[in-house]
């Protein structure tokens, strides 16, 4: 096969039409362009159609004829990433799971969900709430579930709940040649063969297509406290994250905020935080007197480091409104800075290098004379570093960058903790993984020899368009 991509013309677009109805299928310029691009500061790619697929065999089916005729393949769920997963770089066909968004069956007495791939969290968490029951990752955005899967995503409560490859138990995948294959099963204890579950999860539709997925629940907290600490000192702030966690105090969330970041929620919000560096904590118990005596040791640690501020409460109004800058946090970036694009850091390292690396970032900034904002998930050594840019400073910026990924390496850590590879964090992958990007590359080769799904994506692409 030559090592390029095939042009869609008109017969494999009425071939594709009969796989998926001409309903599902739109080569218009205001759905394609819709799907262009993410949240994220990369280029747009149109694709060359849009197919709304409604079963796993239509897209199983989607994939097989892609195969065959050597067309790129590209999944989009919400397009909330921010590193430009969803971005159909070779154009080809943007397979959107839009329409496979129904919740299957709810085990509520196994504490287990299953559901179709675009299903979005917040809408499934939304009809579990009466249940009782919820599902912890939660990333920012109206993710959906099999986008959520693809990347590996996170969010603030993977502190205490893990990401998304903790909270899963099966998936059904499509391949690239047109198989339909379940991964994992709905038993917790699973010792059967190689885990191909964690190989599909966090693999950004390039290996497969998620199309259904079994997921793990848990009871709703009956009893939830809001904090919110704000300190003088940098310092102070992120070494009390190091003794929160160390203490034995289990937070759900651990959010750290920087000042300028504060600043900047207050002026687009139109909030009044203490404008200083600041924890955003949540803390989750089923008995009031364990969430009281763990509210009143995380007062103790804050008020020894001099913190300026302490306010905790479990009332819903209240944790909402305490936390409703940090939910906002990226998306009052964009407005704060719309005349610019914004690069984001996602760098993660062991929690004890927490104090090291935001000292890191403090000096660089100075350094490459760029502004940043600090705002990370700083309970699970997760930091995020938004640098408002344009061509003035785009260097300089992406030199600001590059250090602290490769301090994030030397620490022992990782260039992306949940956003996942995307387009921009493939220069580090050698780094970071050796001989085993080698070994990547060969799954990819086996799974998707033709190099259909999603192109450009964790590797260079080999191929090219025509």
């Amino acid at each position: 096969m030559k090592n390029e991509y095939q042009p869609l013309t008109t017969a494999l677009l009425d071939t594709l039409a009969t796989i998926v109805g001409p309903d599902n299928l739109s080569t218009a310029e205001a759905d394609r362009s819709q799907r262009a691009f993410d949240v994220s500061s990369h280029e747009p790619h149109l694709s060359d159609v849009v197919v709304w697929p409604q079963t796993a065999d239509q897209v199983a089916a989607v994939l097989k004829f892609a195969n065959e005729h050597a067309l790129p393949v590209t999944a989009w769920g919400a397009g909330t990433s921010v590193e430009g997963n969803p971005i159909p770089l070779f154009g080809g066909i943007l397979l959107s799971t839009e329409k496979m968004n129904a919740v299957i069956q709810v085990y509520a007495d196994d504490l287990q969900v299953t559901v179709e791939a675009g299903k979005k969290y917040k809408e499934l968490n939304q009809e579990l709430e009466p249940l009782g029951l919820f599902f912890p990752p939660d990333p920012g955005g109206d993710a959906t579930i099999g986008g959520m899967l693809a990347n590996n995503a996170a969010g603030p409560k993977a502190v205490k709940y893990g990401a998304c490859k903790d909270n899963v138990l099966r998936c059904q995948v499509a391949l690239a040649d047109g198989r339909i294959i379940q991964v994992g099963s709905r038993s917790i204890k699973q010792s059967s063969g190689y885990d191909l579950l964690h190989l599909f999860v966090g693999s950004e539709g390039t290996l497969g297509i998620i199309t259904e997925a079994t997921l793990k629940l848990l009871p709703l907290p009956k009893y939830v406290s809001a904090v919110v600490a704000s300190f003088d000192a940098v310092g102070a702030a992120v070494q009390a994250v190091v003794k929160i966690k160390g203490g034995g105090l289990d937070p759900a969330a651990l959010e750290f905020i920087d000042a300028k970041t504060i600043a900047m929620i207050n002026a687009v919000g139109g909030l009044s935080l203490d404008h200083n560096h600041t924890l955003f904590m949540e803390f989750h118990t089923t008995h009031e007197t364990a969430l009281n005596l763990g509210l009143e040791k995380v007062k103790q640690i804050c008020t020894e480091l001099g913190a300026r501020t302490f306010t905790a409460t479990t009332d819903p109004a209240e944790r909402k409104k305490l936390w409703y800058g940090r939910h906002h946090a990226y998306d009052y970036a964009q407005e704060y800075y719309a005349d610019k694009k914004l690069l984001t850091l996602d760098a993660a390292i062991p929690i004890s290098y927490y104090p090291a690396i935001v000292a890191q970032i403090e000096q660089s900034l100075i350094k490459h004379n760029v502004a940043g904002h600090m705002l990370g998930h700083a309970g699970d050594g997760n930091m995020h570093v938004l640098l408002p840019y344009d061509d003035s400073n785009y260097g300089r910026a992406v030199a600001f960058h590059k250090e602290l990924i490769q301090r994030a390496l030397a620490l022992g850590g990782t260039a992306t903790g949940e956003h996942g590879v995307g387009i921009g964090k493939i220069g580090y992958m050698r780094q970071e993984h050796g001989p085993a990007l080698d070994v990547m590359r060969s799954i990819k080769q086996t799974l998707d020899p033709n190099l259909i799904l999603n192109p450009g994506k964790i590797f260079p692409s080999e191929r090219t368009s025509s």
